[in-house]
């Protein structure tokens, strides 16, 4: 299991959620939880404004594993993470997209979000449609559509599945310190 909960590891292909919104080309996440929030990385302080302006129930309809979709260069914008926060703090660990920005895809994966590019994406998903990415397969499947994706490298993927770029960073750190250290000689 990852930071949230969400079953993953090594090896893991394929990732199954609903899909809990679906963002317009060019959105400017600090609309998540609203510019005059973004003071704040405390995600309990900022659950009360996670999608208010468009959704007042958002927070009481998503549930752990749910998936967001965005149109093309999803992420734009200035590189805050307080929206990222506040979902990822409810549940939402996937963002699947038809691009993204560049700032933002380096910032969320450092922080333990997969996201996945597959154009075309945000024409053909509803909201609350159950979604299947098969990473082995390179595909992303919905009710009636199946649509290739851009599989993340496997360095990503680590990434996500130790909850960020830190805690997997640090994971590998133990493990070779431990194969560092000298182990002390038996004597007879």
């Amino acid at each position: 299991m990852n930071h949230l909960g969400v079953q993953t590891g090594p090896g893991q292909k394929v990732v199954h959620g609903r899909v809990a919104w679906i963002f317009e080309d060019d959105y400017d996440v600090d609309m998540i939880v609203g510019v005059e929030n973004i003071k704040t990385y405390d995600p309990d302080k900022l659950l009360p404004f996670l999608m208010a302006t468009h959704d007042p129930r958002f927070t009481s309809s998503v549930r752990q594993g749910d998936i967001l979709v965005g149109g093309r260069n999803f992420g734009y914008g200035h590189p805050h993470y307080q929206g990222m926060i506040a979902m990822r703090h409810v549940g939402i660990n996937t963002i699947v997209a038809d691009s993204f920005a560049s700032g933002f895809h380096r910032g969320e994966v450092a922080n333990g979000m997969l996201l996945i590019e597959c154009p075309e994406v945000s024409r053909h998903a509803s909201r609350w449609q159950d979604l299947e990415i098969d990473l082995a397969t390179g595909t992303l499947r919905g009710p009636d559509f199946c649509l290739p994706i851009v599989p993340p490298s496997e360095r990503t993927l680590m990434s996500w599945q130790a909850g960020g770029t830190f805690n997997l960073l640090a994971s590998e750190l133990q493990n070779a310190s431990r194969s560092l250290t000298p182990h002390p000689k038996h004597h007879q």
